[in-house]
Order: C-alpha cells, then structure tokens, then sequence
C-alpha cells in the first residue's frame, strides 16, 4: 500500500483548518492534495483529536496480535483434532 506524503497529525492539522472556515479548494491547493484525498481523510480522521489518533493506533496494533494469536491456536487446535482423528 502506497504511503501518503503526511503523517496522520498532519493531516488531522489539515482537516482542522478546513473545519476552521479555509475553503476546501484553497486548502487543497495550498498543500498539494486533491479534493478527494481531502475528503477521503475527512472520512477517516474527521473528529480526531492527535490523542485519540494515538489510541486508535495503540487499538489497532493491540488487535493485530490478538489476531495473529488466534489464528496460531486456530492451527495448532485444527492439527490436534487431526491427529486424534488419526488415532482412532
């Protein structure tokens, strides 16, 4: 996946300074993005504050290695069944 040229405070920075009353179009053409990467983010971070950004992060992470955990006892639980079912 390609990575965006702003950091996610930075564009939580953008999408306050077109809450802030700034057009949407001159906000774009100031730092280079097109309108649908503006709206695109808006749907994504609008409402964000950099605190609640980082604990969404945090979640995310936590969730991933929840994840991958479950999938690890999923297999190691499908090869056990397996091989009693061999026994038998």
């Amino acid at each position: 996946m390609k990575t965006s040229r702003f950091s996610e405070t930075q564009i939580i920075a953008i999408l306050k300074q077109g809450d802030s009353g700034i057009k949407v179009k001159d906000l774009c053409r100031e730092h280079g993005i097109s309108d649908a990467s503006y709206y695109n983010w808006k749907a994504k971070y609008g409402g964000l504050e950099a605190s609640d950004l980082k604990r969404l992060k945090e979640t995310e992470s936590e969730l991933a290695k929840l994840k991958r955990m479950y999938a690890d006892l999923a297999l190691e639980n499908r090869a056990l069944k397996d091989v009693l079912e061999k026994k038998r």
